[in-house]
């Protein structure tokens, strides 16, 4: 029991670690309902020539200026976060951001609650595994592929000591496939991709030894 414990607490430590490297430290043809519309649209689904599993195409977001990665209304949140905690890059965590779109999606869709609890807070998470839990009980499998990350920006920035929130806008395209556990089509193709227009918002509380950022809320452009 106890090497069981220590094992868990490893595992915990580790996907934490994961998101906070990621996050701002300095140095389709599914029907199921999605938590908060993160399910991309069939009506703007597009033929790709080249869909590669499993490897998504993140385009990096300039390295450059801050402002060039969020919009003007954001400023003065950014200014406050930016303020309140000298460490925070916006460059860093706006690179860091897609990676955690990519890590939260794929969780979602392989069923992983375990990791989207340590990725999210307790309002997402519990709208994630609702629907995973429906989902199973469906008998139903996701194979879902993001495809490439187009683009992603800061929305907008807020600081309500010592809560920082930041949302980003997320440009991608999802080939969504669904089957039953026999294996058998569902629906889908792996042939084409859904663009996706998604908004997510991360938080964090400053002045917590914590450093990792949550997943907090989720939405569609």
């Amino acid at each position: 029991m106890t090497i069981e414990i220590i094992l868990l607490a490893m595992v915990a430590a580790f996907l934490g670690l994961r998101l906070y490297s990621v996050l701002g430290k300095r140095t389709g043809h599914e029907q199921e309902h999605m938590p908060r519309n993160i399910e991309p649209r069939t009506n703007d689904r597009q033929p790709l020539d080249d869909v590669k599993p499993h490897v998504p195409d993140i385009v990096p977001a300039p390295a450059s200026a801050p402002a060039m990665v969020y919009d003007s209304s954001a400023e003065s949140g950014m200014r406050a976060i930016l303020n309140a905690d000298r460490n925070f890059d916006v460059g860093r965590f706006v690179e860091g951001s897609r990676a955690a779109y990519a890590m939260i999606l794929e969780a979602f869709w392989k069923g992983d609650k375990e990791e989207l609890k340590l990725l999210c807070d307790d309002d997402v998470y519990e709208s994630f595994a609702e629907v995973i839990d429906a989902r199973e009980k469906r008998g139903e499998v996701l194979e879902n592929q993001l495809v490439r990350i187009d683009n992603a920006r800061i929305s907008a920035a807020e600081y309500n000591r010592p809560v920082a929130s930041i949302t980003v806008q997320f440009d991608a395209d999802i080939a969504a496939v669904v089957k039953d556990k026999k294996g058998k089509l569902i629906g889908g193709s792996l042939s084409d991709a859904a663009e996706t227009h998604d908004v997510w918002t991360f938080s964090r509380d400053l002045s917590s030894a914590d450093p990792n950022w949550l997943l907090d809320e989720t939405d569609e452009a």
